[in-house]
């Protein structure tokens, strides 16, 4: 049961505690994980925004981001005795949750543990869900794990110029 067990990874303390949660289910049931990173058409262009002034290759800078992003991940599973390997995924072919899904496929997997943030109202409509177009279009079981409520609503809250926090 759960032999194949696929984890997208995106440097999120949500998408860490999915991380943590397959881990624990790896070592039960003894399987082992892949580990997934997807660079899509907004993670590039967010990466342009942020470095406008500089001279590099963007891509090359996401790519190596993600790198170490999932060899952090793979030695935190590693350290629990669990095998786990890597993937990248930089070929801009559809949103983050097609590819996933392509990378489950494709890899076999029994099953995929999502860190999710749980975004209600318009914070879910003007952010999407990922984790949630994952669970509806997966072939195989999906495990949502919910962030705790103080990250959950940490998206919801802003700064006002006196430096009180309030809510959206």
């Amino acid at each position: 049961m759960y032999q194949r067990i696929l984890v997208p990874i995106d440097g999120s303390s949500t998408s860490s505690r999915g991380l943590t949660e397959a881990i624990q289910l790896a070592k039960l049931t003894g399987g082992r994980l892949r580990l997934v990173h997807v660079i899509d058409e907004l993670s590039f262009a967010l990466a342009m925004d942020a470095y406008a002034g500089y001279a590099g290759n963007w891509l090359e800078e996401l790519r190596g981001n993600a790198t170490k992003l999932l060899q952090a991940a793979q030695a935190k599973a590693v350290e629990a005795d669990v095998e786990a390997d890597t993937v990248l995924i930089d070929r801009f072919k559809g949103p983050v949750h097609e590819q996933v899904i392509a990378e489950a496929q494709a890899s076999n997997a029994d099953l995929i543990v999502i860190g999710t943030h749980g975004r209600r109202g318009i914070g879910r409509w003007v952010m999407g869900s990922s984790a949630e177009h994952i669970l509806r279009m997966s072939p195989v079981p999906v495990l949502l794990v919910r962030a705790p409520e103080e990250a959950r609503t940490e998206h919801e809250r802003f700064t006002l110029p006196s430096g009180e926090v309030a809510s959206q």
